[in-house]
């Protein structure tokens, strides 16, 4: 198999839903990330796009997305929906294409844009039709598994997940307390400002609270009412953004010159129980790391997407020696959660974490709607 290589990725701003780019639809954000890429990285030719979405428009997204960004028209784009994973499942797509030789140089990540979310509507014909919240066929979550079209189904899940490990309030708002520290932390040297490609002059992430206390998230009340613990402090926001990276093949890199910053291991998808997604995160983790002989100790670097808090409290009580190499910047509690694009935040952070750690193996793993997991292992050039 070809070796593949990481030459770099980056993102957008992270943003809230009908925030600063309320009105820019999730192709144009992802095809300023795929601009900026080739720019900072002469690569040659390109042999296709993977993009990842899960709530726009439809119609191969991806596609419309790499002709805005100047791509030529003869280089193949698709688009990949596994929900909150897609992003992390259109990276380890590039990966297996250049593994099999199906190509030298892939751009692969993902764009979202809530909000420009289109309202859907199930056809008359649909039995769904008069089950929506409002009996009219409209909704805005789709359904995952057979029995649920609740549109607070990801809610539900983290909260099933809370109740059966015993995973209180204050230990899920302890974790929201450490990602938006991290991340204030992170944002104020300016850890991330080379990977993040401003948006019609907006820079910045505008989720991360510097002053988050205890005493703000006592205030909070609870998302799913008596006798559950969610609440907005440790559910993520929903947002808007794009991340993309740069894979390149051995061959690529030895003909044309190139310089890699890290190499992807291997990647692991795992499906598992709907009904209580977030543990999705960990279990395909721990299938990847089995499958190379490895354990979460020879890891330089873990990267979670914590939709919600719940999936730190169930990595830290079972991992807690690696809580200072986990989210080493902090997560999406305080950065966000564009959906699609979340798998190519997380590589992105990823490797600013190795960087600071001065090396070594890491790993990312984002849970799906449906009970979904996708997990990536990479290891930097020295």
């Amino acid at each position: 198999m070809e070796e593949v290589y990481i030459l770099g990725a980056m993102r957008t701003p992270i943003v809230g839903k009908n925030g600063p780019f309320r009105t820019v639809r999730p192709e144009v954000l992802g095809a300023r990330v795929l601009q900026a890429l080739q720019q900072r990285y002469d690569v040659g030719p390109l042999s296709g796009v993977i993009g990842g979405n899960a709530v726009g428009t439809g119609g191969n997204i991806t596609r419309l997305m790499a002709l805005l960004a100047g791509i030529g028209q003869t280089v193949p784009a698709f688009t990949v929906d596994m929900q909150c994973a897609s992003a992390a499942a259109a990276i380890s797509l590039a990966y297996a294409k250049i593994a099999s030789g199906q190509g030298d140089v892939w751009l692969a990540g993902g764009m979202e844009s809530s909000s420009l979310q289109p309202l859907r509507v199930y056809a008359r014909q649909d039995e769904r039709y008069g089950l929506t919240a409002k009996g009219d066929g409209c909704y805005y979550t789709a359904q995952f598994a057979p029995g649920d079209i609740a549109e607070d189904t990801m809610l539900w899940g983290a909260e099933r997940v809370a109740a059966a490990e015993h995973i209180s309030r204050k230990e899920q708002e302890g974790w929201a307390l450490v990602s938006h520290a991290r991340a204030a932390a992170a944002a104020k040297r300016g850890v991330m400002r080379d990977i993040v490609v401003p948006i019609d002059g907006w820079e910045w992430d505008d989720g991360i609270r510097e002053r988050m206390s205890q005493r703000l998230l006592d205030r909070l009340p609870l998302l799913l009412g008596e006798g559950t613990s969610l609440t907005a402090g440790t559910a993520c926001r929903i947002n808007d953004g794009a991340a993309f990276a740069l894979l390149a093949s051995g061959n690529a890199v030895r003909q044309r010159g190139l310089h890699p910053v890290a190499r992807i291991l291997g990647t692991a998808s795992l499906g598992g129980n709907p009904a209580e997604s977030p543990r999705g995160a960990m279990a395909v983790a721990d299938v990847l790391l089995r499958r190379h002989g490895l354990s979460y100790g020879d890891l330089q670097g873990i990267e979670f997407n914590e939709a919600f808090a719940v999936i730190d409290v169930l990595f830290a009580r079972a991992h807690p020696e690696c809580s200072g190499r986990y989210n080493r910047f902090g997560g999406a509690l305080a950065y966000g959660h564009p959906y699609g694009a979340s798998g190519g935040i997380l590589l992105a952070h990823l490797l600013k974490s190795l960087q600071a750690a001065g090396g070594g193996r890491g790993l990312l793993a984002i849970a799906g709607a449906g009970g979904m997991g996708e997990a990536i292992l990479v290891e930097m050039i020295a």
